[in-house]
């Protein structure tokens, strides 16, 4: 069975290592942005760098949820005499979610402040 199926154990951890994928390259991308070109200041939360962000971080939040439906709808499918495929697409489904939430809280900050302060 493939790790890219949605009933795989695998994607029990998928949506962290996704986020957390995220979460590194927001700020360690924008420690270098901010080192190397840094936005005007007097412009606050309006600069091209939070407008990158906030695009990004919305691509990172609809590929969880996609991936977090993708598992929801596997789990009904699952009447091979276990549960367990329906288990581990549920649970999965609600890591994508989670992961989801937290890249779009994690995000949420560009909208108000400015990149480099």
């Amino acid at each position: 069975m493939s790790p890219w199926l949605p009933l795989h154990p695998a994607q029990l951890v998928f949506g962290l290592v996704i986020w957390s994928g995220w979460f590194v390259l927001l700020y360690g991308g924008l420690s270098v942005a901010c080192e190397l070109i840094p936005p005007a200041e007097e412009r606050g939360a309006m600069t091209w760098l939070n407008g990158l962000i906030l695009l990004l971080g919305a691509a990172v939040a609809v590929l969880l949820l996609w991936l977090a439906r993708r598992c929801w709808r596997a789990a009904p499918a699952t009447d091979q005499g276990t549960d367990s495929g329906r288990f581990v697409a549920r649970i999965a489904a609600a890591v994508y979610l989670t992961s989801a939430l937290a890249a779009f809280a994690l995000t949420l900050p560009s909208v108000v402040m400015a990149p480099c302060l």
